[in-house]
């Protein structure tokens, strides 16, 4: 496989290079965002002075989740990570849902990971213009537990779209091991979106091997996400297979958790339909 080049460009000039072959079928446009529970980061400083907030309530949150809810009402499907199921520190209000109802988006999906006690219940999100016809929860393998996958299908198996959103572990080769888990789910679909935070860069071998195994590409690489305050990293990723005809690709300048979100339009081919949105 050839070696990745990571870009030098800045994330606000960057687009997906050019189309090698046109599909005539729907536009749709795709949001991935970690949103930190809606916690406001924007300091290193702030990982210790406002720590409270990952298991107690407070009043900005839900104004920041406001926020959020403005942006992605504007996308079609969109995969939210570090939500909260309904616990201590989010008044008990689900917050994928809450985004759901602020966002006018006729569908969502959660999959709780990890509950701490009353005071935290970790969840990824789905917000949906379209109905999925199948949704599934997967437990990611790994030595420490509480890390899961939310697969959506839309459409019937031969013709359908599917989309996972991951939020990966923090150590490389429990990464490895997941990847290697996505890859069989992945292989058994031809169109086939991967959205998430997946703590690793486009250049890892956790990156490759997923590459390798499934033949999905990520059209730009090196779009650096994170933190949000002075972006270095780049570990928020949307891929997709080939059948998919990428349009557009770009990390959003938008300031509030300590992640930036990354967007991109794609055209499906013909014979995958997801209806109205």
């Amino acid at each position: 496989m050839p070696e990745l080049a990571a870009s030098t460009k800045t994330a606000s000039e960057m687009r997906a290079p050019e189309k090698s072959a046109a599909n005539s079928g729907q536009h749709i446009k795709l949001l991935s965002y970690n949103v930190q529970a809606g916690i406001s980061t924007a300091r290193y400083r702030h990982y210790v002075t406002r720590s409270w907030k990952h298991v107690l309530p407070h009043a900005q949150r839900f104004s920041n989740l406001d926020r959020v809810a403005r942006l992605v009402k504007d996308y079609d499907i969109i995969g939210l990570q570090e939500l909260d199921a309904g616990s201590l520190r989010s008044n008990n209000i689900n917050l994928t849902q809450y985004l759901s109802e602020k966002a006018d988006m006729p569908f969502w999906s959660d999959q709780t990971n990890r509950r701490i006690g009353r005071f935290a219940s970790h969840s990824t999100g789905l917000l949906s213009r379209f109905h999925p016809h199948e949704i599934v929860e997967h437990r990611l393998p790994g030595r420490i537990p509480g890390r899961g996958a939310l697969f959506i299908r839309y459409g019937s198996k031969h013709d359908s779209l599917v989309v996972l959103i991951l939020h990966m572990a923090l150590g490389r080769r429990a990464r490895l091991r997941q990847f290697d888990y996505i890859s069989d789910i992945v292989n058994e679909y031809r169109h086939v979106i991967v959205m998430g935070d997946l703590n690793c860069h486009s250049q890892s071998a956790e990156m490759d091997y997923l590459i390798d195994r499934t033949m999905m590409s990520e059209p730009m690489h090196g779009m650096s996400t994170f933190p949000s305050w002075r972006p270095q990293r780049n570990i928020d990723h949307i891929l997709v297979t080939p059948t998919l005809q990428v349009d557009h690709v770009k990390a959003l300048n938008f300031s509030l958790s300590d992640h930036l979100p990354v967007e991109m339009h794609i055209t499906l081919p013909e014979s995958v339909q997801l209806g109205n949105g």
